[in-house]
């Protein structure tokens, strides 16, 4: 009995064999290129109404930095520019922050900075952003920077100082 079992399973187990069919994939993918080219529109800076002329105002030659020096002589005196960012290539962007330098307590009283992307204003580092630039789009950067008119005089500074400003979005 136990050699009929024995030959009962080697025949089932050469059957099995027989009757097995292996199914295999073979593919190829092409995959194309997908060139992230986000970027400052060269030669698009316009200046706002009103705003004082600067000494320098440039975007440099890879299109990726913005570059201002301006005198703000008094309260109310202001610089503002608006530069296109720009998405050239072809695949959407998405901005995930702004990191801006932060102004003294002191700056604070007679000094204002602002940058606007498309219709949002910020004054402070800003991460968490979800802000979509689709490809072969351009949205507006605005940059501004005021002498403002401080409560006490006392607050305004006495010699000549010069602030450094710097922005920075990330896609």
């Amino acid at each position: 009995m136990l050699l009929i079992l024995v030959v009962a399973v080697l025949v089932m187990t050469v059957g099995f064999a027989l009757y097995t069919t292996t199914l295999n994939i073979n593919g190829s993918v092409t995959v194309k290129g997908s060139p992230w080219k986000v970027h400052y529109e060269a030669g698009q800076i316009s200046r706002t109404t009103g705003s004082q002329v600067p000494t320098e105002e440039v975007i440099n030659t890879n299109d990726t930095n913005f570059k201002f020096t301006v005198t703000l002589a008094k309260p109310g005196d202001f610089y503002e520019a608006t530069i296109k960012a720009w998405n050239e290539g072809s695949i959407d962007a998405i901005l995930k922050s702004i990191t801006m330098s932060t102004l003294t307590p002191e700056q604070q009283k007679y000094l204002s900075y602002t940058v606007t992307y498309g219709t949002t204003a910020y004054t402070a580092t800003t991460t968490g952003l979800t802000d979509t630039l689709a490809a072969g789009t351009k949205k507006d950067v605005k940059v501004r920077v005021e002498y403002l008119k401080p409560e006490s005089q006392s607050d305004l500074p006495t010699e000549d100082v010069t602030v450094t400003v710097t922005g920075a979005l990330l896609y």
